[in-house]
């Protein structure tokens, strides 16, 4: 037998520790608060009966948080606005049935635009609210996001871990 069939017939390498895929622990998503020209925060009404702020889950494709934020808030509200516009302001970590649950809140200043019920099946209903006028029955991400955002506001929310990331909470918008 030949060193070359030897070499060619033995066991494959395994794939190197920085290229295998962790175990599944987590899921990243953005919750993307949109604020108009009067301050107040766009919310759906889901079916569930909970309000929340746009958003989802970040694609597995190398998209990045404020990408994600720009999709969702399109794909579910039909509003467009550019990527260099969302200031993701924090990380809001928190565990569900063993997940770890890491939500992202990204902040947007609209000029104008109105929303659109794009996902009939998910959001009845589009609506401006004064954030201190907030709905009690808040989707428990949102809740977080909103308490990240504004704490002066005190939004009752399950207990999450907080890391402002950051410096302006108001984005690039705010004050100038």
């Amino acid at each position: 037998m030949s060193t070359e069939t030897a070499e060619a017939t033995g066991p494959l390498p395994r794939p190197s520790r920085n290229t295998r895929p962790p175990t599944a622990q987590a899921a990243l998503g953005v919750g993307v608060i949109v604020a108009d020209e009067r301050g107040r925060v766009l919310l759906g009404r889901h079916h569930s009966g909970t309000w929340e702020l746009p958003g989802g889950k970040v694609d597995p494709t190398h998209e990045s948080v404020a990408a994600a934020a720009v999709r969702e808030l399109r794909e579910e509200t039909g509003l467009v606005v550019d990527e260099s516009a969302v200031d993701v302001f924090a990380m809001v970590h928190d565990v569900i049935g063993g997940i770890n649950r890491i939500s992202m809140g990204a902040l947007v200043h609209l000029g104008s635009g109105v929303p659109e019920v794009t996902e009939p099946h998910l959001i009845s209903a589009w609506r401006w609210t004064a954030p201190e006028e907030l709905p009690a029955t808040l989707f428990d991400p949102s809740a977080q996001i909103l308490a990240a955002w504004r704490p002066d506001l005190e939004v009752p929310h399950p207990p999450a871990h907080v890391l402002r990331i950051s410096g302006r909470p108001d984005g690039p918008a705010a004050g100038g």
